[in-house]
């Protein structure tokens, strides 16, 4: 059986559970709880799928997502990944007692990878121990040590994710010799072929060619209905929002968040009263903000 078919968020309970979660930021300096909370006693249930975030930057969207896939825990309060307690899942409880956890143990962080695979904003990866390997064999072995049902773990699937990432002209180089946006793809690829139950990225399409969000996208899409894996997303582009979100998340300046289909939270009303501008700006600031950025790394 395809494990995916299990999964809370396919059976009408949400994927995501959040019960009375706040978190501050530490202060850098002196490792105490900064002044202004991120998230102040939220509570929200949010459903499987494919979830975009959006907003204004600084809002919490990167916050939302450490959160929810158990890289950063609550100061206060309880999330839940599909069925599991984060704290649990990243070690540090034991049971749901709060017996004092291993910390994140090998086993304990393979475990907390099938729940949720994360791409974090302008991720880096120090390949040094892998000893040279190729991009290719690296592919081969995450989809071979990952979650998928069995029947999913071939040639054909391995073959789909290097279509849909451009990843067949990468795969004897190492990891060390891509470029940010090559390396971008590769990850990609990585959460993809892992058969987590969810999949969470942030702002991971941001430096690619629209084709190349679009073809990442839709095989997202497409693996979420044929495996029922969810996926969280942190988009800029509006219109890509549009297109694929079955829900979207608002995030507001004022640490409120709208969520609902792209259809009811995406009005005139609601982005401008979320980035403070007229609608019309976003897209053109999409536009400028993707040309500033495509002109400084090719200079």
């Amino acid at each position: 059986m395809n494990q995916r078919d299990e999964l809370p968020g396919e059976t009408g309970a949400p994927l995501l559970r959040f019960y009375g979660v706040s978190f501050t930021w530490p202060d850098p300096e002196t490792g105490e709880p900064g002044p202004a909370p991120v998230f102040d006693a939220f509570t929200a249930d949010i459903p499987g799928g494919f979830t975009s975030l959006t907003g204004p930057n600084g809002v919490g969207k990167s916050t939302f997502l450490l959160l929810a896939g158990g890289r950063i825990l609550p100061t206060r309060g309880r999330i839940e990944l599909a069925g599991e307690n984060t704290r649990i899942l990243s070690g540090a409880w034991a049971d749901e007692a709060g017996t004092p956890g291993p910390g994140l143990t090998e086993e304990i962080e393979h475990r907390r990878n099938l729940a949720c695979s994360f791409i974090y904003q302008n991720m880096e990866i120090d390949d040094s121990g892998e000893g040279g390997a190729k991009v290719g064999a690296l592919l081969e072995r995450v989809l071979e040590g990952g979650g998928h049902a069995p029947a999913r773990k071939n040639d054909a699937f391995l073959a789909e994710c290097l279509g849909a990432f451009e990843l067949e002209a990468l795969r004897g180089r190492t990891l060390g010799a891509l470029s940010k946006g090559e390396l971008q793809r590769v990850l990609l690829g990585f959460s993809a072929l892992y058969g987590s139950r969810a999949i969470m990225m942030d702002e991971p399409v941001f430096a690619m060619e629209m084709r190349q969000k679009e073809k990442a996208l839709d095989f997202f899409r497409q693996l979420h209905r044929e495996t029922g894996v969810s996926v969280f997303v942190s988009l800029h582009e509006l219109a890509l929002t549009r297109k694929y979100a079955d829900t979207v998340m608002l995030f507001h300046p004022d640490r409120t968040i709208e969520m609902g289909t792209p259809e009811e939270v995406l009005t005139k009303d609601s982005l401008e009263a979320a980035y403070g501008v007229p609608e019309a700006m976003l897209y053109d600031a999409e536009r400028l903000t993707r040309g500033h950025f495509m002109e400084a790394i090719e200079n």
